[in-house]
């Protein structure tokens, strides 16, 4: 029941319950008409379904996210991201039902100008945005958890991202093949397998002799590996989706069988790449060989993932749609592959190109017929 009352010393005093049994939530003011506004608004949210216990924000942006993410069912590399990301806003101590855009507004533009040491021009767009997008992912929980009435982080511009086209260096064959070269014995076919057949760090580290069929030609990417606090090896399933098989070609078959016969030990659950203490190697180890054979090799800004693209850039050079690509690669969706190979697609203007080609050669490379005025036999 909801009313407003006026009190001995001349104030007033709204009053409702918002659940039938429920705390009864008061507000005083001085004027009536102030005390049957707010009272009007509060009651029309309880009916429209948009209500907020004015109770429930008072906790800290910090003490909800604690309480919230113990509560999710997260990967061990969720729960990283997560924490890091909701860790580093600047608004941590501020309770929730005080939190506008402004406080979010500031957070991005700090992640922004920080100054990181080599990078004095703080975070990349990308990382800002993947921590802005974990952050909101807390926000809106609180909205759906009714502690804050609207999500704040909306419409809050974020840094530009660059251009696919223009941000992917995709590398050339000829680099490929003097990073082949470069590499140590060992690591060269740890090489081989970004290139040829896109695989991710994490995947081509957590390879075992038994994920191999050299008959069939194909390589089943079944887990990865993530390096824990204190250099530990943490071995679990690929990112979601990425679960797949890999078609090889002849020559990858070629490399990759040599390596294997080569190592002391054939048994399925063998190791392909060596790290310490019968581990397989992490993202240090890798990140160690790597830089040494792409020094070798004359390339030092090409990055290990830059491989991938390699990989994805030829798939598609060969007439392979997107669904290929996307399964190749182990993307989530089609959507993910488009949005980071669109660029490498030929468009609609360079088929009509490649076709009206194809017709004039078919042309202008036939035989000489003679012209007559002749009615056709």
């Amino acid at each position: 029941m909801a009313s407003v009352r006026k009190l001995p010393d001349g104030r007033w005093q709204a009053q409702y319950r918002p659940h039938p049994g429920g705390k009864q939530v008061t507000r005083t003011t001085r004027r009536k008409i102030d005390a049957q506004r707010w009272l009007d608004e509060q009651t029309a949210a309880l009916v429209s379904g948009n209500y907020v216990d004015p109770q429930a924000g008072r906790i800290s942006f910090g003490q909800y996210f604690t309480a919230w993410a113990d509560r999710q069912v997260w990967a061990p590399g969720t729960a990283r991201a997560m924490n890091l990301a909701a860790r580093s806003v600047t608004f941590w101590d501020v309770p929730m039902r005080l939190l506008v855009r402004s406080h979010v507004e500031t957070w991005v533009k700090a992640m922004q100008t920080a100054d990181r040491g080599k990078n004095p021009q703080g975070l990349a767009p990308g990382t800002i945005r993947t921590r802005f997008n974990n952050v909101r992912g807390v926000l809106r929980a609180a909205v759906k958890d009714r502690v804050i009435p609207a999500d704040p982080s909306e419409g809050v511009k974020l840094p530009r991202l660059r251009r696919a086209d223009s941000a992917m260096d995709l590398p050339t064959p000829s680099q490929i093949r003097a990073l082949l070269g470069a590499a140590h014995r060992n690591f060269r076919p740890f090489v081989a397998l970004c290139a040829f057949a896109g695989l991710r760090l994490g995947e081509a580290a957590a390879l075992q002799v038994g994920d191999f069929d050299f008959t069939g030609r194909k390589l089943a990417v079944r887990r990865q590996v993530q390096r824990e606090n204190g250099g530990a090896v943490d071995i679990r399933a690929p990112k979601y989706g990425s679960e797949r098989t890999v078609y090889l070609a002849n020559a990858l078959v070629t490399i990759t069988k040599t390596h294997v016969e080569a190592l002391d030990g054939h048994t399925p659950d063998r190791w392909l790449f060596h790290g310490e203490n019968g581990n397989p190697p992490h993202q240090n180890t890798v990140g160690y060989w790597w830089r040494k054979a792409r020094e070798a090799a004359g390339c030092p800004t090409i990055k290990l993932h830059d491989l991938r693209h390699f990989y994805a850039s030829g798939l598609i050079a060969a007439g392979c749609d997107v669904v290929t690509v996307q399964r190749a690669l182990g993307h989530s969706s089609a959507t993910v592959t488009l949005n980071t190979y669109a660029h490498l697609w030929p468009t609609a203007e360079d088929r009509t190109r490649a076709a009206a080609a194809s017709l004039l050669g078919e042309v202008l490379g036939a035989a000489d017929e003679r012209l007559t005025n002749a009615p056709a036999a």
